[in-house]
C-alpha cells in the first residue's frame, strides 16, 4: 500500500512538476524575445517559487536560513555544496533580488523545458568539464561580466552533485578564477541538507516527506593573497554544517 501511494503521489507530482517547466518555457520564451530579459528572468524566478511548492505535494518541508542581510548593491559569490537537482530552486528564489547566474555544465543548456532555455539565456555559464582550459576561461569572462553588472555568482566546488549526502573535496579552480575576477564580491557559503534523497532512486519515485535544508553562512570578504585559505575555511564551514543539518532531520 505504501508502495502504491509512493508511486501514485510521484505521478501526481511529476505531472505538476512537468506542467510548470512547458508552461514557463513559453513564458521565458515570450519574456527573452519579445518584452525583454528582465521579463524573462521575473518568469524564471516565479516559476521556482511554484517548484518549491510543488514539493509539498510529496510532503517535503523546506527550511531556508538566512539570518543575514545581504548587499545589493555589490556582486555576491554564492558557494554551495551539491547534492540534487532540487539545490537550484531555493537558491534562485530566496536570491532572486541579487540576479544569481550559475556556473553548469554545459550538458544542461540542452532538452530541459525552462531549464536549459535559462542556463542559456539568463546570464550563466555552461562549461565542457573535458576541456578544463576552456571552462576556466570561460569562468574567467563570467566572472569578470558578472563584476561589472555587479550580479552573483552561485558555483558547487565538488564539481558533481554528492549521491549519499557527503560532501566530496572542493576542486578549487573555478571558484579561485571567480575571486581573482570579481575581487570586490562578498563570499557567502550555503550548506544544502538532506537534498541527495530526492535523487535516491533516480528521481522516481520520489521519497516522500524529506525535510530539504539550507543554511545561509554569514558573508566573508575576498582577502588579496589569501584565496586558497579562504576556500579551506568556507569548505569547512561547509561541511560542518551539512553534516549538523542531515543528522538533525
Amino acid at each position: 500500500m505504501k508502495a502504491l501511494l509512493n508511486f501514485s503521489v510521484s505521478v501526481l507530482y511529476y505531472v505538476c512538476f512537468g506542467f510548470l517547466l512547458s508552461f514557463f518555457h513559453v513564458i521565458q520564451w515570450i519574456g527573452f524575445y519579445i518584452i525583454g530579459k528582465k521579463a524573462q528572468k521575473a518568469a524564471v524566478d516565479v516559476l521556482n517559487f511554484f517548484l518549491l511548492k510543488c514539493l509539498l505535494i510529496v510532503g517535503s518541508k523546506i527550511s531556508f536560513q538566512n539570518p543575514f542581510i545581504l548587499p545589493k548593491d555589490r556582486s555576491i559569490i554564492f558557494v554551495a555544496n551539491h547534492q540534487s537537482t532540487y539545490d537550484v530552486p531555493p537558491i534562485i528564489w530566496h536570491f532572486r533580488n541579487h540576479n544569481a547566474k550559475f556556473v553548469s555544465k554545459k550538458e544542461l543548456g540542452k532538452g530541459i523545458p525552462s531549464i536549459s532555455f535559462n542556463l542559456r539565456h539568463g546570464g550563466s555559464v555552461l562549461i565542457d568539464r573535458k576541456n578544463q582550459k576552456k571552462a576556466l576561461k570561460d569562468i574567467e569572462i563570467f566572472g569578470k561580466d558578472l563584476a561589472r553588472k555587479k550580479h552573483s555568482a552561485v558555483i558547487f566546488p565538488e564539481g558533481t552533485r554528492s549521491r549519499d549526502g557527503v560532501v566530496k573535496p572542493f576542486h578549487k579552480s573555478g571558484l579561485l578564477i571567480l575571486m581573482k575576477n570579481m575581487p570586490d564580491a562578498v563570499i557567502v557559503p550555503l550548506s544544502i541538507g538532506n537534498s541527495w534523497k530526492f535523487a535516491f532512486n533516480n528521481y522516481f519515485p520520489m521519497p516522500l516527506g524529506v525535510s530539504l535544508r539550507v543554511t545561509v553562512h554569514k558573508p566573508m570578504e575576498i582577502i588579496e593573497g589569501s584565496h586558497e585559505a579562504l576556500i579551506n575555511i568556507i569548505e569547512k564551514k561547509i561541511v560542518d554544517e551539512v553534516n549538523r543539518l542531515q543528522n538533525n532531520i
